[in-house]
C-alpha cells in the first residue's frame, strides 16, 4: 500500500524558494509566471491495513510543520 503526502506552505506564509524560482523563470524569458509556491511530496510504502488516520498522525507529528504548512494525504 502506498500513500502520498503533499505539503505546502499555508497561504500568507512567505515562500522565499518560490520567489527565487519565479525570479529565475523571469530571467530565463518566461514572462507569464505571476506566482510560484514550492512544496514537497512524500511517498510512503506502508504495510497493508495502515489507515489514513495513521498517516495523518505521521503528518501531524513529523512530516509537516502544521504551524506554517498544510498537507493532503492520498492513499493508493
Amino acid at each position: 500500500m502506498k500513500a502520498r503526502v503533499h505539503v505546502m506552505l499555508k497561504n500568507g506564509v512567505l515562500d522565499p524558494q518560490g520567489e527565487a524560482v519565479k525570479h529565475a523563470l523571469g530571467a530565463l524569458g518566461f514572462d507569464g509566471v505571476e506566482g510560484v509556491r514550492q512544496g514537497k511530496v512524500i511517498e510512503l510504502d506502508l504495510a497493508e491495513g495502515t489507515t489514513e488516520q495513521t498517516v495523518t498522525e505521521m503528518c501531524e507529528k513529523l512530516l509537516a510543520n502544521t504551524v506554517i504548512e498544510s498537507y493532503t494525504v492520498e492513499i493508493a
